[in-house]
This record gives C-alpha cells, structure tokens and sequence, in this order.
C-alpha cells in the first residue's frame, strides 16, 4: 500500500466561488503556457456559418445563455441532440459542436433570444492579460487547474450543492417555487442523505463561517454599478440548507478586519452578490454572470485574496476560486466519466431528466492560492466541486460524505513548497475600468413594467425567494400558526414588485439581527457569531 505523505500544513480553508463562465473562456486567450485550452480554429457551425473561438469576450452578453441540462446535452453532443436523450446514463457521443446552436434558440433563463450578432459571443474568449487582470494575476502567480469541471451538466443549484455535499440529492434540474418549499417552508432546508459538509465539521469540532457580498442596504460592495443590483442579489445560495440560516452570513465589509484578530475558523466560504435578480438582467453584482461585467467579481477577488494575504494567517492558509457551472459559454474539452454520488433514490420531484450523475459537467476556471503552492503552476488534475468537501475531509480527518468525493481528489499536493514563499504579491492589479454607458441600468419605467410580470416559476428570482420565506420562519418563533401566515403570505404574491417588496422587507429584518447579535457579541465576548462555535 502506498504511504500517502501527510497533509500540508494548512489551518484556514477559503473558498469563493463565482458565477457561470467556462474554463476557455476564462483562460483559452490567457497566454498560459502548458493548459489544455480552445484554438482559434476550434469553432461552431450553425446555419451555414462558422463561428471561431477569438480572443475579445463582449462586456456582456445581450441574453444569458441556457445552461439547464437539456441546454448543455445540445452543446455537449450537438444541434438537436438533446431530443435524443433518453434516461439513464449518459451514451451520448460528446462533440462540443452545439453551443452556438442553443443560445441562438433557447429562452430557457427567461431573458429573450439574442440577435443574430451575437450568436458568437459563446465563443469568444477574455483576453485574460487585459481583460481579466487579478484572474490571470492569481493564476500565475500560483495555480490554475484546467480539468476542474463543474459537477453535473449545467444548473447552478445543483452544482453549488455539489460543494457543500458532494451531492444534489438527485436534483439534475433548477429546482420549482413549489420544490425549493418543500424542504424551504418547514424551516428546514435542503437536505442530503448524509449531512452536508457543515454537518461533517460541526461532527469534528471544526468552526466555519460565511460571508456574501452585502453592504448592508442589499447592495454590492464591489461592482461598479451596485446602483442597478437588487436586495435580491444579497441572498446567499447556501442559506437554503438545512441548520444555514442567512443571520450566520457576515458581510464582506468585514472580513479584512475580521482576520487581522482571533478567527477560530478553519472553513470559510464566500458568495458574491448576485446582481439584478428581480429583472433578470443581473446588473449590479460581483458574481461574474455573463449578463453582468467582470469588474465586480475581480474586485471582490482582490479584496478577498488581499485580506487572507495581508492577515497573519497567510503562510497557513489555502484560497480555492472556482466556478459553478459554466453558464452555456464554449469549453473544447467533453467532460469524462464521473462516479455517481450513490446516496439513494432521489425523490422523483427532484430527478426531472433521469441524469444518473455518471458525467462531469464542462470545465469551469479554477485557481488554488497559498504561499505554499510554486509560482506558475498548471494543474492537470481532475477535480470536480465535490473536490472541495474532500480536501476539507482529508485535512480534519472526516469520512466521505458520498461515494463522489471518496473518489475525488484534493487539492493538497498543489502545496508542495517545503516554506511559505516570500515574493506573494500584497496588493494585486486593479480591475480592468468598464465602460458604465455600454450598459445603463433600467430606467424607472422599465422596471415599472418589470414589477408587473409573473413570478417565473423557477431559476435564481425564485429561489432567492424561497430563502427569503426560509429566513422569515427562522426569524419568526417558529409556531405552526406563525409558519402557515407566512406560507399564506408568500402564496399571495404573484408578480416581482410584490416580490421586491417582500425581499426588502425581510431583508430589513435580517439586517436588524445581525446587528442584535453583533451588539451581544460586543456585550458578551463568548456569543457564537457562527453557525457553528465549539464550546470549551
């Protein structure tokens, strides 16, 4: 049996994760040697034309490509194919020919159909150098992997549980308003068969904490327009689990100073503000989505990288950014075999497609930062998200949650200096300006006009929603009477300026106990501030 060398001497765990974008578009232009990466005579057919990958990705995109699983079947395997799909495993041959052919016909997220001049822009990839300047810092200054894929096909819900437990529970499909209450309306949460990894630390007598992109009032505190976000953009993905409640979620305000004293957490995870989910425009955030700019999530990478460098946990410390899915944008590479997470039969309602998780989905970029990683390093290992729970388990000496992070691998061997190195960067390149006037924000009547359209049915408006609903039981006693008002509350609205109101107005209870449980911690320095605090 081979001796496995012991894990590298890391005693904080930060890990970030933005919003769909692939590895090549990310990183195909980049210049970095040594990756696996799109061609410029890698292209797309799609009525008679060819579209070529080319270096220039647009500011942002007109129209937010489908990325649901049908979505990303068609531009896995071709125009069409998804109507071939059948369930079970996945038999279908990959080619990566189809993504033009879907954003140029699905209306899958609810944002229209993009003219025919920007049918290409799924191909074109970010002058990383210029375009993306503390991405490609960081990836050359440590680690860029290029066979991270995200974890199943498509969906940003399903995959962003895959990091928190290696797992969807089933779900190859956003999930419905009536689904996310399922679990929601209880005050429960979503659950997995075996815990998440929340419930993996808490067993091991291991701290973690939260922190999202808020600045108090729902807005961004790093894009260059948060004017144009919306509260609902505030409203972390992880507080729809079970024993996560949006309270536990610090803003980044904080956290630089939060680390330059006692920080008892070895897991910290980090969410971007989600920008304009109420009119699906996504303007105004630090996520990164294709609709938005790039320049939030850069600068939400510079601070959080510059506050983990510049805290005197650096030398000890490990900063995974990765990406949730990859948001229908090209990647040439088909996506391998994955070992199903085998945590039992899922409930009907949550395996729409008869995915049999059997297949990683597309690449998505990921960069690993600690002073104990070389300068420049190009990883070619297979990761997928449940990479993250297995390197949290092989450092704190926890089970697998699944059998998809038993076989997963960590990303600890990056970590092969003997010392920490001494010429990481304390303050990185700024952002790259954008160009404010090549995207104005919604005119006050616009989003009149917006506030009086349906609720969809599902996607990020919807599920923001449902954590709301979530939240205001948790803030509430919890009593079956006070839960049925608040379900017959919610059931009441019907359009996204009822919805708006409701987000504003939850919110502002939020926001009034984190300020009632920041004042007991002032009162009373023993106070958890977390969800979870070991006691002496």
């Amino acid at each position: 049996m081979q001796q496995l060398a012991p894990p590298a001497p890391v005693t904080h765990v930060f890990v970030l994760m933005l919003e769909n974008h692939s590895f090549d578009c990310m990183f195909a232009m980049s210049g970095i040697e040594g990756i696996e990466a799109a061609r410029p005579t890698d292209c797309n057919s799609y009525q008679g034309v060819e579209y070529f990958v080319q270096k220039g990705a647009p500011l942002s995109l007109p129209t937010d490509p489908g990325h649901e699983f049908h979505d990303t079947v068609e531009q896995l395997c071709g125009e069409g194919k998804q109507k071939d799909w059948k369930p079970g495993g996945f038999s279908l041959p990959i080619n990566n020919s189809g993504f033009v052919a879907n954003y140029a016909t699905t209306e899958d997220e609810l944002t229209g159909l993009p003219p025919a001049s920007a049918w290409g822009d799924v191909m074109c990839c970010f002058a990383t150098p210029t375009q993306l300047p503390v991405l490609y810092q960081l990836a050359t200054e440590f680690a860029v992997c290029d066979r991270w894929h995200s974890s199943l096909p498509g969906l940003t819900w399903p995959n962003r549980f895959f990091v928190h437990g290696a797992s969807s529970s089933g779900m190859d499909k956003n999930p419905s308003t009536d689904q996310i209450l399922d679990w929601e309306v209880p005050g429960q949460g979503f659950q997995y068969q075996n815990g998440s990894v929340y419930d993996a630390l808490k067993r091991a007598g291991v701290p973690y904490r939260f922190y999202g992109d808020d600045n108090g009032d729902g807005l961004s505190l790093y894009s260059d327009d948060p004017q144009n976000g919306s509260v609902f953009g505030a409203v972390p993905q992880v507080t729809s689990l079970s024993g996560v409640t949006i309270v536990d979620v610090n803003s980044l305000q904080s956290f630089a100073k939060d680390l330059q004293t006692s920080y008892p957490y070895p897991y910290t995870f980090i969410e971007p503000h989600y920008g304009e989910v109420r009119s699906n425009t996504y303007a105004g955030g630090s996520s990164q989505h294709p609709m938005d700019d790039v320049y939030g999530g850069e600068h939400l990478l510079a601070a959080v990288y510059e506050a983990v460098r510049n805290s005197p946990y650096w030398e000890t410390s490990l900063l995974v950014v990765t990406y949730d899915e990859h948001g229908g944008l090209y990647d040439c590479v088909a996506p391998p075999k994955a070992v199903p997470p085998g945590d039992d039969d899922p409930p009907v309602n949550y395996n729409q497609n008869g995915f049999e998780f059997d297949l990683y989905g597309v690449r998505v970029p990921a960069v690993v930062v600690s002073p104990l990683v070389p300068k420049g390093a190009v990883d070619h290992t297979l990761y997928d998200h449940s990479s993250v729970p297995k390197t949290l388990e092989d450092l704190f000496q926890m089970e697998p949650l699944t059998k998809r992070d038993a076989a997963a691998n960590n990303v600890l061997h990056l970590l092969s200096l003997p010392e920490p190195r001494t010429d990481c960067p304390s303050k990185l390149d700024s952002p790259a300006p954008v160009l404010r006037a090549a995207r104005p924000g919604l005119t006050a009547e616009q989003l009149t006009q917006v506030d009086m359209t349906p609720v969809p049915e599902s996607g990020n408006l919807a599920g923001a929603l449902a954590n709301l609903v979530k939240a205001e039981i948790e803030l509430s006693g919890g009593t079956p009477a006070e839960v049925a008002a608040i379900r017959a509350r919610f059931e009441a609205i019907k359009t996204r300026g009822q919805a708006h109101a409701y987000a504003v107005e939850v919110m502002g209870k939020v926001q009034a106990a984190r300020r009632a449980r920041k004042l007991a911690r002032l009162r009373g320095p023993d106070t958890p501030d977390s969800p979870y605090v070991p006691t002496a």
